[in-house]
């Protein structure tokens, strides 16, 4: 089997609620149990789903954004991703044919269906339904003939007799019925915003969860009609991307230097795409992960700094509570080495969340509120920094209940240009902080600035033991 032809299902919905991440994880830990390789995907930007998809197949748990990488990039990124795999299962994002705002199919799970020729499978909420579902599933599988629905799998369905009225109705629609799931709250998972509390925060509840579903879809399940389904698809012609072809180690460091950048994870920090620490370690860096919320120190020899995203206002006591390393992250920051916070890790170089002291390194403080920030951003780079060049234009997405006072410092580290105009986050010495999450992937540049600029940086006298 060549990398193009990896065997690939579409897991999707026609609106968002239906189940399709309950189905989708439940189906990756039944293959993975059975001994496949599973390659689990996500469609759109959404760190959390991923980290069940990790903790049911074993592998890292990829997204295939077209807004954010762009529609080139989808099928090059799920060959990286999925190489080695027996199966790739694609979790999709809201309904098939929601896409970003205004701009029609971009992004939407049909669009990636597409751009990966593979078979869709819906799921579909049956709870208020019996014949309407010929009906729904109809209207999906006519309204784009690119889309290949090939399937459908029966959520939240009430008993035997329901089951029987679905599939009768299903047998006119010409879409054949590969699964139905019982309503059953057992294996549901709690959730935050508008996603689910991430696997970090409850790794034990979160493998019975998993286990739950895995155990749900075998029972409900056609696993061999899904899997030869899935091994109908057409071999892509396109090459898998490489970070090493992106971003070679001359881009950014010599091989032999091997800069020390840190990364921070753990509970509080769980917002990561698995390409980036990749693009690090091929632009020469060498990539070590920490816990800020268990780590009272920075990895020996650090040099520069990576702080995702993630909850850390559920942490902020704790946070605050680990002052030595809060000191060592401010001396880093002020001895000009690199540092790129995003969103978490914004709030976290502020001088306080939700009145709780935080590192001090940006002249601002953060606090939790009511509004959800949500959505598709366009941004330029207004002047060099240790991440971009200026002029340097992304694409970047926005997901926070917090705000910062004041939201931009006196040199902005992006300028937003869509959909609204407006100045974001902070650049100050080698520090690049702001609420915009960006995939790098989309411009490896940005890693391969930051592995210069820690190239060039002495390692910090705080963090040589």
């Amino acid at each position: 089997m060549s990398g193009g032809s990896i065997p690939r299902l579409v897991i999707a919905a026609p609106s968002s609620g239906a189940g399709k991440t309950t189905v989708a994880t439940g189906l990756m830990a039944a293959f993975a149990e059975a001994g496949l390789v599973v390659s689990p995907h996500k469609v759109g930007p959404d760190y959390i789903d991923p980290g069940y998809h990790s903790l049911a197949t074993g592998r890292p748990g990829r997204n295939l954004d077209a807004y954010l990488c762009g529609p080139d990039r989808i099928a090059p990124l799920f060959l990286h991703g999925a190489a080695g795999a027996d199966l790739a299962l694609v979790e999709g994002v809201m309904g098939l044919f929601d896409g970003a705002s205004g701009m029609g199919e971009l992004s939407s799970t049909a669009q990636v269906a597409k751009l990966l020729r593979a078979p869709v499978v819906l799921v579909v909420d049956a709870s208020s339904q019996s014949r309407s579902v010929a009906a729904l599933v109809h209207g999906f599988a006519s309204w784009d003939p690119e889309v290949r629905l090939a399937g459908v799998i029966l959520n939240k369905v009430g008993s035997d007799r329901h089951e029987q009225l679905l599939r009768e109705a299903m047998d006119s629609s010409g879409v054949p019925v590969l699964g139905a799931l019982r309503r059953d709250g057992r294996a549901g998972t709690p959730s935050r915003h508008l996603g689910l509390v991430p696997v970090a925060e409850r790794r034990a509840e979160a493998v019975e969860s998993v286990g739950e579903l895995a155990a749900r879809v075998r029972a409900g399940c056609d696993l061999q009609a899904l899997l030869a389904l899935a091994h109908t698809v057409p071999e892509l012609p396109d090459a898998a991307w490489d970070p090493a072809a992106e971003l070679a180690p001359a881009d950014g460091a010599a091989a032999t230097e091997k800069p020390l950048i840190a990364v921070a994870g753990g509970a509080a920090f769980t917002f990561s795409y698995a390409e980036h620490a990749e693009l690090l370690a091929a632009a020469g860096a060498e990539v070590a992960p920490f816990d800020p919320l268990r780590d009272e120190h920075l990895p020996p020899g650090t040099q520069g700094l990576v702080i995702g995203g993630g909850f850390p206002e559920m942490y902020a006591p704790d946070l605050s509570a680990n002052a030595p390393l809060r000191a060592e992250v401010a001396a880093l920051a002020a001895s000009g080495a690199p540092v790129s916070a995003e969103c978490a890790g914004l709030l976290y170089l502020s001088r306080s969340l939700d009145g709780k002291p935080m590192c001090g390194v940006l002249p601002a403080e953060s606090r939790m509120t009511e509004r959800l920030t949500l959505g598709y951003r366009e941004a330029v780079a207004l002047r060099d920094n240790a991440l971009a060049a200026a002029g340097t234009r992304v694409r970047g997405h926005e997901f926070h209940r917090t705000v910062l006072e004041p939201g931009a410092g006196a040199d902005p580290a992006w300028g937003l240009t869509h959909p609204e105009r407006r100045l974001e986050g902070f650049v100050s010495g080698g520090v690049h902080a702001s609420y915009l999450h960006v995939h790098w992937a989309a411009e490896p540049s940005l890693a391969g600035r930051l592995v210069a600029s820690a190239a060039q940086t002495a390692p910090s006298r705080s963090t040589v033991r």
